[in-house]
C-alpha cells in the first residue's frame, strides 16, 4: 500500500458540490435511498458497511466508499463520491484511517456522523508488539495518530462499535428503533460466539508467535494471548532489511514459528521472500478491510472462522 496517503483537495471538494445529488461508485450500488424512503447509509470501507447492513436491515440502504478489492488506506473520494456524501442521512466512518473521508465528512452538514474510533478504545501496536518489531515501519504510528485503528479485528471491540452504530441508527431513524436495537443485539451475540470460538480454540496451541506482513493484527493478537511480530514496512512492495530478515529468522527458529502470513488485497511477495529465508511456509491471514472473489468467506463472520483455521494450523492448536 501507499504511505504517503493524501487527503481530498479543496478544488475536488468544490466540484463536488455542483453535482448536486451524486452516484457514489461502491459496491453496494448507486445511492437510491431518496427514492425508495430508506434511511441512506454511508459506510467509509467493509467492517462499517457490514454493520450497517446487519444493523439496520430492509429499513437502510447502505453504500461503501471503498470498493470491493481496493485497499482502504489508499482511497480518494471523487468529486462524485462527495457530492453523494452530503446527501447521507448518516455516515460511518473510522477517524485517521482514510484522510480523504476524514476531510469529506468534516466539512458535511450530515446530521448523524458515527466515528467507530470514539465507540471502542484504540491502543498503539506496531513497533512494540512483542518486543522484536522495533524496526517496523513508523508509517503506522504517524498515519493513525499512534493508534492501531484495525479494532474490528478483535470481536469484543466489534461488538462495542456495533451497539455504538445501533444507538445511532435508533436516533437518527426512530421510526425503526426497536428493529434496530433488536438487530443490535442479535449481532453482538453472534459477536460473543466468535469470540468463544477464537479463546477456546487458540488456548491450548504449541506456539504463540506468528508473523504477518502487515500490523493488522495487534488486537486480536491481544485479545487471545499471541504475539505479532510485522514484517518491517506497510508497503508491500518494500523490501525488509537484511538486519529485519536475520531477525526474523532467529525468532521464528526460537519461538517454532512455521508461517508466514500475508492478506488477500495486497501482494504476498514480500511474505513468500521471508519464508523462503527463514525455511518457512506462507498462508493467509485476512485483515478483513474487503471482500472478494479471493477472500475465505462471504463475509465477516466466515472470513474470521477462515483466520481462526489458519491460526490454529500455524500455531499447533492441540
Amino acid at each position: 500500500m501507499n504511505v504517503r496517503r493524501r487527503l481530498i483537495s479543496t478544488a475536488a471538494l468544490a466540484a463536488a458540490t455542483t453535482l448536486g445529488a451524486g452516484t457514489l461508485t461502491a459496491c453496494s450500488g448507486d445511492s437510491a435511498a431518496a427514492d425508495s424512503g430508506k434511511f441512506d447509509v454511508v459506510a467509509s470501507f467493509y467492517p462499517l458497511q457490514f454493520l450497517a447492513e446487519r444493523i439496520g436491515g430492509g429499513h437502510v440502504h447502505v453504500t461503501g466508499l471503498t470498493s470491493p478489492g481496493q485497499e482502504p488506506h489508499d482511497l480518494e473520494l471523487s468529486p462524485k463520491q462527495i457530492a453523494g456524501l452530503q446527501d447521507a442521512d448518516a455516515v460511518l466512518y473510522l477517524k485517521n484511517l482514510q484522510p480523504s473521508v476524514d476531510e469529506a465528512v468534516a466539512q458535511s452538514s450530515i446530521r448523524t456522523k458515527v466515528d467507530a474510533a470514539g465507540l471502542t478504545t484504540l491502543e498503539a501496536h506496531g513497533n512494540e508488539v512483542g518486543g522484536h518489531a522495533a524496526e517496523h515501519d513508523d508509517h503506522e504510528g504517524e498515519e493513525h495518530g499512534g493508534k492501531d485503528p484495525h479494532v474490528w479485528l478483535d470481536p469484543v471491540r466489534y461488538a462495542q462499535v456495533a451497539q455504538g452504530v445501533g444507538k445511532a441508527l435508533e436516533k437518527g431513524d426512530p421510526k425503526h428503533a426497536a428493529d434496530y436495537k433488536k438487530n443490535t443485539a442479535a449481532l453482538v451475540t453472534r459477536l460473543d460466539s466468535l469470540d468463544k470460538q477464537f479463546r477456546t480454540g487458540l488456548a491450548g496451541t504449541r506456539n504463540k508467535v506468528f508473523i504477518t506482513t502487515h500490523a493488522a493484527f495487534g488486537y486480536l493478537a491481544e485479545r487471545y494471548g499471541l504475539t505479532e511480530e510485522a514484517i518491517n514496512g506497510l508497503d508491500p512492495e518494500s523490501e525488509p532489511s537484511a538486519a529485519r530478515v536475520r531477525d526474523l529468522e532467529k525468532m521464528a527458529k526460537a519461538d517454532g514459528v512455521t508461517t508466514v502470513f500475508y492478506e488477500t488485497l495486497v501482494s504476498d511477495k514480500t511474505a513468500k521472500t521471508i519464508a523462503k529465508d527463514a525455511g518457512l511456509t506462507t498462508d493467509v491471514l485476512d485483515p478483513i478491510e474487503g471482500i472478494t472473489d479471493r477472500s475465505r468467506g462471504k463475509d465477516y463472520f466466515a472470513v474470521q472462522e477462515a483466520n481462526l483455521k489458519a491460526l490454529q494450523k500455524a500455531l499447533g492448536a492441540k
